[in-house]
């Protein structure tokens, strides 16, 4: 009885008289600005592509969100087609959303329309690939700290006191793109450290495991010798994984290369394919990109005001390491 005659006290210091009762419980009062606030609000999503683990993943994350805070999201799918993407910018402009989603296929192709669209009053977030134009958020891989981990992770199995050749393949992505420039630059920075390094092939596979294969079943005939492989996406390098095994040198050369996490990721792993992934985590990544949306959503600042970015944590996946609540599916997702 006491503490509910001080809360009420309290209540009626605060001036929360009237409906505001310690008998009747206390309504929040920050509750409504917050869905209030995102209420209607019509977000968009331009992906590289869908049908794929990584905008797959993200998708049934953010849609959870939206359905549960009122606001939509909608995807524009270019399916891998840097035209079509840019249609679509360029269509958003015109429709003025609330906010833009944008996963990069290069740091250059989307740089104009992204900085239009803020011009515009238009918000935009950066997906996991950035542009050279910075927006009011950021949020993904450091591409730099993932090549750095995979660059240190050949040296040590390849480089000075490792006995072996030292010799290093790099399976690029699309080279334009900002995970490629940035790796690459990473890579070159820690391999120019250890001389006993040699870079016998730099190649682009562009996205595709049967081109990364083609490029390793080569620089093996070439360089049967090959200590180590450094490669772009996990999805893209399992086709080098699969030129080294047919090749019966699985146990000689090392493969890293990085990816979102998921389950076939890790079966690849087991099955010998690939040594070491660096794991952005997309689930992680999901919830990351969910609370930027929320705080970009609710800023009062205008667009393209204020910028940020966050990169997200990795995860290094090995043999030694997986299990079966280590790697993602998407069925647990949505």
């Amino acid at each position: 009885m006491k503490i509910r005659n001080i809360l009420a006290a309290g209540l009626m210091a605060l001036g929360l008289t009237g409906a505001a009762h310690a008998d009747d419980g206390l309504d929040n009062p920050s509750r409504n600005p917050f869905y209030d606030g995102l209420k209607g609000k019509r977000v968009v999503f331009i992906p590289l592509a869908m049908g794929f683990d990584l905008t797959e993943g993200w998708a049934a994350i953010m849609r959870k969100q939206a359905a549960d805070l009122g606001y939509t999201l909608e995807i524009r799918d270019p399916n891998w087609s840097t035209d079509a993407g840019t249609r679509a910018l360029t269509a958003l402009i015109a429709e003025k959303p609330d906010l833009i989603i944008a996963h990069n296929p290069d740091v250059q192709s989307y740089a104009r329309l992204l900085k239009r669209a803020m011009d515009a009053g238009i918000k935009v977030i950066q997906l996991n690939l950035e542009s050279v134009v910075p927006t009011d958020a950021y949020v993904g891989a450091d591409w730099s700290r993932v090549g750095y981990i995979e660059a240190d992770a050949l040296v040590k199995q390849c480089g000075a006191g490792s006995g072996k050749s030292g010799k290093i393949a790099i399976i690029r992505g699309q080279p334009t793109a900002a995970s490629d420039l940035y790796e690459l630059y990473a890579y070159k920075q820690t391999f120019a450290k250890d001389p006993s390094i040699k870079v016998v092939s730099e190649q682009a596979a562009q996205y595709d495991p049967a081109k990364a294969r083609a490029i390793m079943e080569t620089v093996l005939q070439q360089h049967p010798d090959l200590c180590g492989v450094v490669g772009n996406w996990d999805n893209q390098d399992v086709g080098a994984g699969a030129a080294i095994q047919a090749a019966g040198k699985a146990d000689d050369i090392y493969l890293v290369t990085s990816g979102g996490g998921n389950k076939i990721g890790c079966d690849n792993i087991e099955k010998g394919l690939l040594d070491l992934i660096i794991s952005y985590d997309v689930p992680l990544q999901g919830n990351a990109i969910n609370q930027q949306i929320v705080q970009t959503l609710l800023a009062p600042a205008k667009a393209g005001e204020s910028k940020t970015s966050y990169y997200t944590p990795l995860t290094l996946l090995t043999k030694d390491n997986i299990g079966p609540r280590t790697c993602w599916q998407l069925d647990q997702l949505k």
